[in-house]
């Protein structure tokens, strides 16, 4: 019998030691691309991942509702302060969210001279916006798009202490430079769909971004079998595109 005891009491242990261990690029794997360094496209084939900057603005909602229909994920990289109170538009942050959009960082108020900034003045940036995003969602995004694409100076040492992701693109979209939609287009067509999938860089605060390249990318995308996802999917990290907060929520700007 109390052989028999000896044996039950050791079998959770033995159940452990039975749990496969990763191997080192497994574990790698699963904890996504390391901060602090520049990504600008996906890391898998037969992919395209969305991602607007510069919101929330008065075209989130419409822009949700659109890829929501298509049944498509995108990534919002979002500013507490560069058209409006960030809290303003925290019912579209939310829902975007709560859609399975992701939610990400650029910046409290995307300075024009990001990457000249000092490395406290870069952490309160982040760290601002940080504090309203946890009042909103309850999370701390790991993922960031710099302003300007700003990563020199420094910026990416403190991205690496703060634990973010730094994304830039590989298509520009040129609707902050006046493109037309449809000269937009034509960029993604040159671009192609072999290879490793696009990181674009859009504007949600454009309409005919919102209301025109969108849909057509909608199309263009299933036309060529890609399907639409989150900066984070893309990379192989679909689970960590969030973490706990490190700094307390605040709802004011």
């Amino acid at each position: 019998m109390r052989l028999v005891s000896l044996v039950l009491s050791a079998t959770p242990f033995l159940a452990v030691l039975a749990e496969p261990i990763p191997s080192p690029l497994e574990a790698f794997k699963r904890a996504g691309p390391a901060a602090g360094q520049v990504i600008t496209k996906c890391s898998q084939s037969g992919l395209l991942a969305l991602a607007f900057d510069d919101g929330p603005y008065q075209y989130t909602s419409t822009l949700m509702n659109t890829l929501n229909q298509a049944g498509a994920k995108a990534t919002f990289f979002v500013t507490g302060t560069l058209y409006g109170c960030i809290h303003n538009q925290a019912a579209a942050v939310k829902a975007a969210y709560n859609s399975g959009h992701q939610i990400a960082s650029h910046t409290w108020s995307h300075p024009s001279n990001f990457g000249s900034l000092s490395a406290s003045a870069v952490t309160q940036e982040m760290q601002k916006l940080e504090g309203a995003l946890n009042k909103i969602i309850g999370k701390k995004p790991t993922y960031m798009r710099p302003p300007y694409l700003a990563t020199g100076g420094n910026v990416l040492s403190t991205m690496k202490t703060l634990g973010y992701r730094v994304i830039t693109d590989d298509i520009d979209s040129g609707d902050w430079n006046g493109l037309t939609a449809q000269q937009s287009e034509q960029r993604f067509q040159q671009a192609g769909t072999s290879g490793n999938g696009h990181i674009p860089l859009m504007h949600e605060v454009y309409a005919s971004t919102v209301n025109t390249l969108v849909p057509w990318l909608i199309t263009w995308a299933k036309q060529n079998n890609l399907r639409l996802v989150t900066v984070a999917e893309c990379l192989g990290d679909a689970g960590g595109a969030y973490t706990t907060p490190t700094v307390a929520a605040t709802s004011t700007c």
